[in-house]
């Protein structure tokens, strides 16, 4: 997430307190008119929301934490409430969430909380600049708004790479109508993790922008200045790396760029010759490292709902319970047609659901960095045993794999057909050469966020046409909406777009607002693939 100009960002603030920018409103040549995030339609659209009248209040504080990853490894980081994951929120559809976030980081660190897959009124998205201002350290800002969708989501912060920190935690929103039977839940977090061990994130977002230093060339040959940057926690001592083989970090030589923090030989089947780039000392399944794992303690028999969040900032995840058949039932919140599956690929920002039926023993769940052939490793116990070799790799991780685009959307919840009142079309351009990342040529500007939207109207039905002209895959990521891939696939908020590949998805554009449509890789999006959808007014 792109950070902040905080100049820029105060000098167009509107009324102190309201939080929100006066942007839109700019008198600027060629600027189409947009909503603004507290229009009246926003209101509108969130009373036309099925709230029950509860209200669930929580408090968040997001402040510097030393956190115990197990196995004697101990790491300095910023988190929720000194614990990671965060603790989880968990509300029935039709609750008002009324969260109160309050920023104790050091320094004049900003931050924010954004509400992943929650389709929810526009000023309350948590996206600094554009739907509110940044919170400033020891300030606090609520969050308030009815949560009408039931499924698996979380929230995390949306300034800078601090998503790539501890600051993220699940929130589960209940069925009151559960149609699924099952005997149990289990969250299950994912997350790749070198905050305060090797480094920091703002340490690896340095390294790998190394090109962009002061004015930079966009493709389309426009400048934009690099962003003012958060301050981060020092820097904590290195471990020592070796360099020069595949999964590993690169050589660096001579005088030449630092390559502490970068992976090369990332190749992937699933995913493609450039899997990832980030080398990160743990991955870590409910915050534990596998040699001192999370354990789900259960009963033989007994069916179990797996709800399943990959936080992480630059890894997907191939994931299998060892012994187990995984029944595929929802992703990122919504129904599918139910598939069962051996393994199942979780890119950055997706989640999924799953049943499974536990056997009599001591089983490893795995997770796979998917080309950087590490894992990380939580326990399913259910009777006696020993614990597994932390690298075990379970045979279903070789077994059958079902991607997104083979699944379909439940009856329930599958678009009606018709032909889309606009396509938009959204090329992703890029390279890990001179890592412009970028949506249709443009880095996202955090000094002007209304330039170049792509505009939609409210009511009409949209298709995006994600092309990606680059190398590498990107899991793209659309703010307050969901979308469906194709005519029947699932309704999801994040899909993987491989490279070289087009993917069509098409929602409809019922939420007044706007709304950020990013890549949901922390660094690609900090370097500016992100974009501003905007309805117009």
């Amino acid at each position: 997430m792109n950070s902040i100009n905080r100049r820029t960002v105060l000098a167009g603030l509107g009324a102190a307190g309201t939080g929100l920018l006066a942007a839109c409103g700019k008198d600027v040549p060629h600027t189409p008119s947009l909503l603004s995030p507290t229009g009246s339609q926003v209101a509108r659209a969130e009373k036309k929301r099925g709230a029950t009248g509860r209200v669930v209040s929580i408090n968040v504080t997001s402040a510097p934490a030393t956190l115990d990853l197990g196995g004697g490894v101990l790491a300095k980081s910023w988190a929720f409430s000194g614990q990671v994951p965060g603790k989880e929120i968990r509300i029935s559809a039709g609750d008002t969430l009324s969260a109160e976030l309050s920023n104790q980081l050091p320094g004049a660190t900003t931050t924010s909380l954004h509400w992943h897959g929650i389709s929810l009124r526009s000023d309350m998205d948590g996206v600094p600049p554009v739907t509110q201002n940044p919170v400033r350290a020891g300030s606090n800002f609520t969050y308030r708004f009815v949560a009408d969708k039931p499924g698996t989501y979380f929230f995390h912060p949306h300034v800078g790479v601090q998503v790539d920190r501890a600051m993220y935690a699940p929130l589960i929103i209940e069925d009151p109508k559960e149609p699924l039977s099952y005997d149990d839940e289990w969250v299950v977090v994912l997350d790749d993790w070198l905050d305060g061990v090797t480094g920091t994130p703002d340490d690896v977002f340095a390294e790998l922008s190394h090109h962009m230093s002061g004015m930079d060339m966009n493709s389309t040959g426009s400048s934009r200045a690099t962003s003012s940057r958060s301050p981060s926690m020092p820097m904590s001592p290195s471990m020592p790396m070796s360099a020069s083989t595949p999964g590993s970090p690169s050589a660096s030589s001579g005088d030449g760029p630092s390559t502490r923090f970068r992976l090369t030989g990332t190749a992937s089947p699933l995913l493609g010759r450039d899997a990832g780039d980030v080398n990160y000392p743990y991955h870590l399944i409910n915050g534990r490292v596998p040699t001192d794992p999370a354990v789900y303690t259960g009963t033989p028999g007994r069916r179990v709902r797996l709800r399943i969040v990959n936080a992480g900032a630059d890894t997907a995840y191939r994931v299998a319970l060892g012994g187990h058949k995984l029944t595929v039932t929802h992703t990122d919140g919504f129904p599918v047609e139910h598939e069962e599956v051996d393994t199942l690929l979780v890119a950055m920002g997706e989640r999924y659901d799953v049943l499974v039926t536990l056997d009599d023993g001591v089983f490893p769940f795995v997770a796979l960095a998917e080309g950087k052939d590490v894992t990380g490793m939580a326990l399913v116990r259910t009777g006696s045993g020993g614990l597994p070799d932390p690298a075990v790799r379970p045979k279903e991780l070789d077994g059958r794999t079902v991607t997104a685009g083979q699944l379909r959307a439940s009856d329930g919840v599958r678009l009606e057909t018709k032909d889309p009142d606009q396509v938009l079309r959204v090329k992703l351009t890029g390279s890990m050469g001179t890592y412009d990342w970028a949506i249709n040529g443009k880095r996202f500007d955090m000094a002007d966020p209304t330039s170049n939207p792509l505009l939609v109207q409210e009511g009409q039905r949209v298709r995006f046409d994600f092309v990606n002209a680059t190398n590498m895959w990107h899991p793209m990521h659309l703010h307050g909406h969901t979308y469906q891939l194709g005519d029947t696939g699932p309704r999801k908020d994040t899909t993987i777009v491989l490279p070289r590949s087009k993917v069509s998805v098409i929602f409809d554009a019922d939420n007044p607002g706007q709304w950020m449509l990013h890549c949901h890789n922390a660094y690609h999006s900090e370097a500016g693939m992100m974009a501003l959808v905007a309805y117009g007014a």
